[in-house]
């Protein structure tokens, strides 16, 4: 069985900078087991998306693509406190929060600042539910809609897994259309 910290970690462990085991972090989050829910389904068939679109990509050209897309593109930047904030006092404080949340959570800081998806991930993964579902309504989500918005029109697969993401997390927000990013707090 899953379990909805394993799917964080997962989450987070694909977006961190690709090396050779990339393929196979892919393959981890893809291989977690369907359910009838049609919101699952359509999370693994745009991991899937991703596969197909990416499958002739060596670990050089998987680089380069991620540094194209999160890197270079402030756009698309995995840092969620830059779109929701942007260089205003506001993600300074936002960052000592996070980087305090880090910490209760026993989360250790990679080279990435405290507001990158991949912490942020791991830290939905470690807290109560409530208090998981009440950060990714007003931090995760704007953020995520923000980085959505950069990838229009771009025919980029990194869309596939930000649009999974966004629909994965967090369960019970309801998610009406995959292609529509709307939601409602239940």
């Amino acid at each position: 069985m899953n379990t909805l910290a394993n799917v964080y970690d997962t989450f987070s462990r694909i977006f961190l900078y690709p090396k050779e085991d990339y393929r196979l972090r892919i393959a981890a989050l893809s291989s977690f087991q369907v359910s009838t829910n049609e919101n699952e389904k359509n999370i693994l068939g745009l991991i899937s998306r991703f596969q197909t679109e990416t499958q002739e990509l060596s670990i050089d050209d998987f680089e380069e693509l991620y540094t194209q897309t999160f890197d270079i593109n402030p756009v698309a930047s995995l840092e969620l406190g830059w779109h929701l904030y942007e260089e205003t006092y506001e993600r300074g404080s936002f960052l000592v929060t996070m980087r305090e949340l880090l910490r209760t959570h026993s989360i250790e800081e990679s080279s990435e600042l405290p507001d990158h998806v991949t912490h942020v991930l791991l830290l939905l993964a470690r807290m109560e539910k409530t208090e998981a579902d009440a950060f990714a309504a007003t931090y995760v989500f704007p953020a995520l809609k923000k980085i959505l918005d950069g990838f229009d029109g771009k025919q980029n697969p990194y869309e596939h897994l930000l649009r999974a993401l966004f629909l994965f997390i967090p369960p019970d927000l309801k998610i009406h259309h995959i292609g529509e990013l709307a939601y409602e707090h239940e």
